[in-house]
């Protein structure tokens, strides 16, 4: 992507240092700080991997679950789990060395299921555009307040799936996305 002219301050995801965005994707104040977040990804989608190979191998009708698989089931850490336990909050059976068993009714009770916490974190909200002239700039006006040229502007309503309205000779495009496109995300 080609660079922009106006100077754009962001703090990295990974480290949190505050640094001068290159381009308007820049995202992480450096090679090693974008590596680090990909291996994250990378090692969280193959945690995600193998507690779904775990649900799949638990029956529905086992009464009493292993620490291992409430894990898997409930989306908790395991620390979580052996804490109410110790609380008493959940009954546990003890058989031996790595053999603590919860009774999954009553881990239903007090956690929700990790599926019923992924449907609601999937649902995206429909945006609603107020594309009312007062409402939006026109690609000139974005062109002068930004300074930036308007073939850039429609690679990136493009790019970003800004909507648009022309009346007349004019195209408007709300304000709210070019603004919050252009903005600088330094906290």
């Amino acid at each position: 992507m080609p660079g922009i002219a106006l100077e754009i301050r962001r703090k990295c995801k990974v480290c949190g240092k505050v640094f001068l965005a290159k381009t308007l994707d820049s995202q992480f104040c450096s090679k090693r700080c974008g590596d680090v977040f990909r291996k994250l990804q990378h090692n969280a989608e193959k945690r995600e991997k193998r507690l779904s190979q775990i649900i799949l191998q638990i029956p529905e009708a086992r009464e009493y679950i292993s620490v291992k698989e409430a894990v898997a089931i409930f989306g908790v850490e395991r620390d979580t789990i052996y804490r109410l336990i110790r609380k008493g909050r959940i009954p546990a059976i003890n058989l031996g060395t790595r053999l603590t068993r919860i009774k999954r009714e009553e881990l239903e009770k007090l956690i929700p299921t990790r599926d019923t916490i992924k449907e609601e974190k999937t649902k995206p909200m429909p945006k609603l555009y107020n594309l009312e002239p007062e409402n939006c700039y026109t690609v000139g006006e974005i062109c002068k307040k930004y300074r930036i040229n308007d073939s850039t502007v429609w690679s990136h309503v493009r790019k970003y799936s800004i909507p648009s309205r022309q009346i007349g000779n004019y195209v408007y495009i709300p304000k709210e996305e070019i603004d919050n496109l252009y903005k600088s995300d330094v906290l």
